[in-house]
């Protein structure tokens, strides 16, 4: 089933933004800003045909997390707990509070590699 689409949160008065937590001049924060996440949405939409079942994790967290485990040779379960750590992962990703908590179960990225195939992931 295909992902529904991210609401905005409002503010909360008790959990700072990640904007308001990092350096907007970091190297993820600078190219989250350059890549064009609607292309993972509509490129990735066809390999979700059915309508019933569980909601697929959030394109741009799966290209995010695999553009991370790339960039920084991670396997499965290092990028995913460096995720958890790490302020500025999780804002490429596309969150706007810290989590802290993962936000999809490792193996989760291998299911997506084959569904997406060595070109999707390319």
């Amino acid at each position: 089933m295909k992902p529904h689409p991210r609401a905005e949160e409002q503010d909360d008065l008790l959990r700072p933004r990640l904007t308001d937590m990092i350096d907007l001049r970091h190297e993820l924060a600078k190219l989250e800003k350059l890549i064009d996440w609607e292309f993972f949405e509509t490129e990735w939409a066809g390999f979700f045909p059915s309508t019933t079942g569980r909601l697929a994790t959030l394109p741009r967290l799966v290209a995010g997390l695999l553009y991370l485990q790339h960039a920084y040779r991670l396997s499965d379960e290092a990028v995913v707990a460096r995720w958890v750590e790490n302020p500025y992962s999780q804002h490429f990703t596309g969150e706007e509070f810290f989590q802290h908590r993962a936000p999809i179960d490792p193996s989760s990225l291998t299911r997506w590699r084959k569904r997406i195939g060595e070109e999707g992931a390319e």
